[in-house]
């Protein structure tokens, strides 16, 4: 998908990057449908592991909805103040349910077969939970896409997760095992995010 605004505005990997701040303020001008299905599209190529893609992405704008989500965010005035939230989540028993939808279509109809029959087996081995917490790190790969897609598109956004996860379940109708990747409010910015305070490289790398 090429839209005016990626001919006109898109930034590259390293401006979005250097660029972005976590924003709680927003102003109230709606984001285009369009702008928001090419911000997915972006995130929907995401990698993973084995390709499962377990992300499952709510699109929420209705602002009864929305209030309800502060609400369960403890109050948190961005999730209004966005025109919209993303909330990204896992749901492994749904990749589990669908593993042969996972499969490239390339491959021999015995070569699928048998790709299937390995991941059912591996994944069998694990309990709901265990599934879950997989599931989940494959599921932060997509929202680092995410937020560097957005911000590379011209709007702000802030990950959260503080936030009652069970009253969140309960508005979107998920079910218990679903995990939570973050809760994003998305729009353009009305207040200037913090400057970056991040560590050194000697803090966080290490060469061998």
């Amino acid at each position: 998908m090429t839209s005016q605004m990626t001919q006109e505005k898109t930034m590259s990997i390293k401006e979005a990057i250097e660029t972005r701040h976590s924003i709680r303020q927003y102003s109230q001008d709606p984001i285009p449908k369009e702008h928001i299905e090419e911000i997915l599209e972006l995130v929907r190529l995401s990698p993973s592991a084995w390709n499962l893609q377990p992300w499952r992405i709510h699109v929420i704008t209705d602002y009864s909805l929305k209030e309800k989500l502060q609400d369960a965010a403890y109050g948190q005035k961005q999730v209004t103040s966005a025109p919209v939230v993303f909330v990204v989540t896992s749901d492994m028993e749904d990749v589990i349910s669908n593993l042969a939808d996972t499969v490239h279509p390339g491959l021999p109809d015995e070569k699928k077969e048998q790709e299937v029959a390995n991941l059912a087996q591996f994944f069998n081995g694990l309990s709901i939970e265990e599934r879950g917490q997989w599931g989940l790190t494959q599921t932060n790969i997509a929202l680092g896409i995410m937020l560097v897609s957005i911000q590379g598109l011209g709007y702000s956004s802030v990950p959260m997760l503080g936030f009652d996860q069970k009253k969140v379940k309960e508005l979107l109708n998920l079910p218990d095992h679903v995990h939570f990747a973050a809760m994003v409010p998305v729009g353009k910015p009305e207040s200037e995010g913090y400057p970056h305070h991040r560590h050194p490289l000697e803090k966080i790398v290490k060469y061998h």
